[in-house]
């Protein structure tokens, strides 16, 4: 499959990285291409610069939003939450119309500081306002309640048995969502339904930030247990 994956942060890198070794043909899509590939200082988490990530990564394109998603069949927004709906504005709507669009990124807000807090919150979620703003496009809410490395690699925790959601208006759409989720290793996919449900995931996002304060490391994750 096609895949643009929006944004080059160290989840889009991820992403990028883990769709490529399952076989898709991946593009990243970036404001400034050339800016970006020729980054040569580390990323802002200590990851090796884009320059030198991209050139082991040689099956990897690079183009700008428009590009990427132009000849993309599948877009993942794994752009900054505050900057997603630009993004996605300068991939344009056309670009955009029809497909699968992933949405994993949060609405994070650190306009007060530490922690930073969720805007949208409670009455609306970023998943939403991508959906009304493009909404011939099929847009699924999911992994955004874990790290990059779980995103990709759920067994390094638990042996992958922890739960990951999907929130969505189009049925088919939340069926390739799910099928890409399982080739990731994915294994309790739970359907929180429409995309109004997309508020809770993102509600998750509080308690995850504490959690990461207390154990020290982003690796873990949550697990609906059933009675």
């Amino acid at each position: 499959m096609r895949i643009a994956v929006l944004g080059t942060g160290t989840v889009g890198r991820t992403l990028a990285a883990a769709l490529g070794a399952l076989g898709h043909q991946v593009v990243l899509g970036t404001r400034d291409p050339g800016a970006t590939a020729g980054r040569t200082s580390p990323d802002p988490m200590g990851g090796p610069p884009f320059k030198e990530w991209l050139a082991a990564h040689g099956g990897i394109g690079l183009g700008t939003f428009a590009e990427a998603a132009g000849d993309s069949e599948l877009v993942v927004n794994a752009t900054n939450g505050a900057a997603s709906l630009a993004a996605l504005g300068a991939a344009g709507a056309a670009r955009l119309a029809g497909k699968v669009l992933v949405d994993v990124s949060n609405p994070l807000d650190f306009s007060q500081g530490m922690p930073p807090v969720l805007n949208p919150v409670n009455t609306e979620s970023l998943g939403e306002r991508i959906q009304r703003s493009f909404p011939e496009t099929r847009v699924v809410k999911s992994l955004n309640t874990m790290n990059a490395g779980l995103m990709v690699d759920p067994r390094r925790v638990a042996g992958g048995d922890h739960s990951v959601f999907i929130s969505g208006d189009d049925a088919g759409a939340k069926t390739v969502v799910r099928e890409l989720l399982e080739s990731l290793g994915h294994k309790d996919i739970i359907d929180l339904g429409d995309i109004t449900t997309a508020r809770g995931a993102e509600m998750v996002l509080p308690l995850w930030l504490r959690l990461f304060g207390v154990l020290g490391t982003p690796d873990f994750n949550f697990k609906i247990v059933r009675g």
